[in-house]
């Protein structure tokens, strides 16, 4: 008999979080006691795993990319593009979710301990991201000290004698596989966490909390489809000069299985063949470009962390900043690099990226359910991403070869 998914157990948990609360309204003392305690611990178990999770996966993450010095142009490209093209999916996810604002009409309160503090000034938050004591920016939780600290150990690593860079990066590799292992644990709980965590909401504002779910779905959706067009299209023409059109009618099929299977890795055998065979890339930029893509471009995950981002915001009232969302852009941005191979990575990116701003981790619960939905198109543009980024980077490393229509279909 077959096991019921993960992303299956969290719908219905949803599903039955919104029945019960249903019941208690009216009676939101009921939930807020009984109920409410199981969604706090499952936010204070992934609170648990963030800072050794990030921390382990961006070193090895940043390791992975090998020699500095033998990758040279290869590598500095391709992760240039990466980086580049997900600022921009992040920032497109913030400014649909300000025109569509799909957290309308509800106002849930903060809690006292839940309330954003005030934010420093745009010049304060770039300057604050290089940590004078990263110690104390991994104990105090500071999400982008965290990230810029292990980037450098990463490429610090991979600069110094192998006998010597080697024992350290194998230890924050098993440091890795331990937290991938521990979040999976976390994440069955998932189920349980989002039942106590939406049941109180529900019991508390009733059913219009549920109707802006539609409106995050749309935003994510238009954006993804924007992302591809605007940006991809644009990159494809001026860097490489190859026809949008016959980009996308070539990557179809890597699209579509990433789209069903919510797995960039999974559809990496996929994604190489099509880069060689209908789009002309070469063996060599395929084999690099790609793998490193699906773990460290995340261009949809990042875009959907604006649109979820804001949407909470919205949801109780609060109002971001532009060093806010600057923190948003830059935490979505390099944070992308650690977040390949964890089980609910997407959940996981986005309580960072709430985290690194100070919003209400209580959100999750109110996006949790359909997430899957969410899933789908993200890994899809992750994976049109990959393949945008191979064909630049064969093409200016003239590795690019012409493929016929007949060939590529």
């Amino acid at each position: 008999m077959k096991k019921t998914k993960l992303t299956t157990k969290i719908l219905i948990a949803l599903i039955l979080g919104i029945i019960v609360g249903f019941m208690l309204d009216g009676h939101p003392n009921i939930a807020t006691t009984f109920i409410r305690p199981f969604g706090t611990l499952f936010l204070n178990l992934i609170k648990m795993i963030i800072v050794p999770l990030v921390f382990s996966s961006l070193i090895v993450g940043t390791s992975s990319v090998g020699d500095v010095k033998s990758l040279g142009r290869i590598g500095g490209k391709t992760i240039a593009y990466y980086l580049f093209t997900t600022a921009f999916a992040v920032t497109i996810g913030l400014i649909l979710g300000a025109l569509i604002v799909p957290g309308a009409g509800l106002d849930i309160p903060v809690n006292v301990d839940q309330a954003v503090q005030e934010s420093p000034t745009l010049i304060e938050t770039l300057l604050d991201i290089v940590p004078s004591n990263p110690l104390k920016g991994l104990v105090d939780g500071n999400m982008l000290q965290i990230i810029v600290f292990a980037i450098f150990l990463g490429i610090g690593a991979t600069s110094i004698p192998e006998n010597l860079g080697k024992p350290f990066i194998n230890f924050f590799n098993s440091l890795a596989e331990v937290m991938y292992k521990v979040t999976a644990f976390v994440m069955k709980f998932a189920p349980i966490g989002v039942f106590g965590l939406i049941a109180p909401v529900v019991a508390e504002n009733g059913p219009s909390v549920l109707l802006p779910l539609i409106k995050v779905i749309i935003a994510v959706y238009l954006g993804c489809i924007l992302h591809a067009i605007l940006v991809y299209s644009s990159l494809l023409k001026v860097l490489a000069n190859f026809s949008p059109l016959k980009f996308f009618k070539g990557v179809a099929s890597p699209a579509v299985t990433a789209f069903s299977t919510s797995s960039s890795s999974g559809t990496l055998p996929v994604t190489m063949k099509t880069a060689k065979e209908n789009l002309g890339v070469s063996d060599k930029i395929a084999s690099f470009v790609l793998p490193l893509g699906a773990t460290i471009n995340m261009d949809g995950t990042a875009l959907y962390q604006g649109v979820c981002a804001l949407f909470i915001a919205q949801v109780y009232g609060i109002e971001l900043t532009l060093a806010q969302m600057a923190t948003i852009i830059l935490t979505a941005t390099l944070g992308s690099i650690g977040t390949a191979g964890v089980p609910g990575a997407g959940m996981i990116m986005l309580t960072i990226v709430l985290q690194s701003v100070g919003l209400p981790l209580d959100g999750i619960a109110l996006i949790a359910g359909i997430d899957r939905i969410l899933d789908m198109m993200r890994t899809s543009i992750n994976v049109v991403g990959d393949l945008s980024a191979a064909v630049v980077v064969a093409k200016t490393e003239n590795e690019l070869v012409e493929v016929s229509e007949k060939t590529s279909a």
